[in-house]
């Protein structure tokens, strides 16, 4: 064999059983996130328990770019629809203080606004991203957050639009270091997989964290049927860092009762355990916030 060839095959040799930091998959971590706000549940940051062993995303919910009475679409004019009565710039202040490991974000869209469907419905890609910074940076400067989440769920516009107002969005707001960190929030569905899809092709190396809703899936998925969902989206979402979820408001998907602790833990052998978050602290205040507590139990082993 040539010289050049040896040297070339020494190369792919190393580079395979050594690749660079770009292409190695994502492996275990230590990220716990939490939705909180959306259902006017008087639920506080600081009622929620927050391990010190591991990294603590906060998630206001919600966001959306509709006006506040009698909704209606404002082609990426961003008000705030959470719980602005316990979930106040001062408390984010005072939890970050607290809390040295927390960070808070807010999210974008969500299902419902007033009872109906929360559209995606820009006039134009550069008129809906010159608002949507715009308006968010001044929310997100307002109440100290650290980063934003994308959950629409409905759309009136297509996916290369929509992939390109978000890509767009998240590419000027860190650009001008506004945020340091951005998710994408999908789940299996047709139409939704097809709009992240195309973000996700055209934007992935932005975005930080898949917060995919395993729990939309039926009640009572097993553990079995799980680990096949994570292992889709997985494909769906290559080198990126797929979180487990589960919600506590009982709806879907594989419940701590029924195998998600275990599911983590076999996701936690095969070093592909990115994370975990939950929908939401609202639902979990009446019952003491129990499977947070495993939940940042388990992600704060040493591994």
């Amino acid at each position: 064999m040539e010289f050049p060839k040896i040297l070339f095959s020494l190369f792919a040799l190393i580079f395979f059983l050594f690749p660079s930091p770009m292409y190695a998959a994502p492996g275990n971590s230590n990220i716990f996130r939490e939705y909180i706000g959306a259902e006017f549940k008087n639920v506080k940051f600081s009622d929620v328990p927050i391990h010190s062993g591991i990294e603590f995303h906060f998630i206001l919910s919600f966001a959306i770019d509709y006006t506040t009475s009698s909704p209606a679409p404002t082609n990426g004019q961003f008000n705030i629809f959470w719980d602005t009565n316990n979930l106040t710039p001062a408390a984010v202040s005072a939890i970050k203080d607290q809390h040295s490991n927390v960070k808070v974000a807010l999210s974008l869209g969500g299902d419902s606004v007033g009872g109906s469907s929360a559209y995606f419905n820009p006039s134009s890609v550069d008129s809906w991203v010159s608002n949507a910074v715009s308006s968010l940076t001044a929310i997100i400067k307002q109440y100290n957050l650290d980063g934003i989440d994308i959950d629409y769920e409905h759309f009136q516009a297509d996916s290369n639009t929509f992939a390109e107002c978000i890509g767009r969005l998240i590419t000027t707001l860190k650009n001008n270091r506004v945020i340091s960190f951005a998710s994408i929030a999908p789940y299996a569905d047709k139409e939704v997989q097809s709009h992240y899809k195309a973000l996700w092709k055209s934007y992935g190396h932005i975005i930080d964290y898949v917060n995919f809703q395993f729990y939309a899936y039926d009640k009572g998925t097993t553990v079995s049927q799980f680990m096949g969902y994570f292992a889709t989206q997985r494909s769906n979402y290559q080198k990126g860092r797929i979180l487990a979820s589960f919600s506590t408001d009982g709806t879907g998907g594989i419940s701590p009762e029924n195998g998600f602790f275990r599911a983590c833990s076999k996701l936690l052998s095969k070093g592909e355990l990115a994370g975990i978050f939950v929908w939401s602290a609202d639902d979990s205040k009446s019952n003491g916030f129990k499977y947070e507590k495993q939940s940042q139990a388990l992600l704060a082993i040493p591994h």
